[in-house]
């Protein structure tokens, strides 16, 4: 009885420093701006993307760079749903990643499973 007991409370710990990694963990908010000119690369790595905010002009599309340094099938895929916009990152390799013009407002982009999360802020 007590084995069960220390399996459930390991149990316990890994989902909530699971829950604090992903979900809760208190992120930087260091919004990186871009114009046209420029090239913005954002890695995808460890759970995260960097940056996680990224301010561009309103009214100009932009392109930004994904490049996945984590082969889990979690960051495979970066979607902009406000956007209507989505791309497979291949892993070691820059993935352009076309982002149209878009009204000022702020607009989340994540992963499928929604567990790397940053914001596109557009003003």
């Amino acid at each position: 009885m007590t084995s069960a007991l220390i399996v459930n409370l390991v149990g316990l710990l890994l989902v909530a420093a699971i829950s604090w990694w992903f979900w809760l963990q208190p992120r930087r908010h260091r919004a990186e701006a871009v114009n046209a000119a420029e090239k913005l690369r954002v890695l995808v790595r460890d759970g995260v993307y960097e940056p996680d905010r990224i301010r561009l002009p309103a009214g100009e599309p932009a392109t930004l760079y994904f490049r996945r340094e984590d082969p889990t099938p979690c960051a495979e895929w970066v979607l902009f749903p406000d956007l209507e916009v989505s791309a497979q990152l291949a892993v070691h390799r820059d993935t352009a990643v076309d982002i149209p013009a878009a009204e000022p407002g702020e607009y989340p982009f994540t992963c499928q499973m929604q567990m790397y999360r940053g914001t596109l802020v557009v003003e």
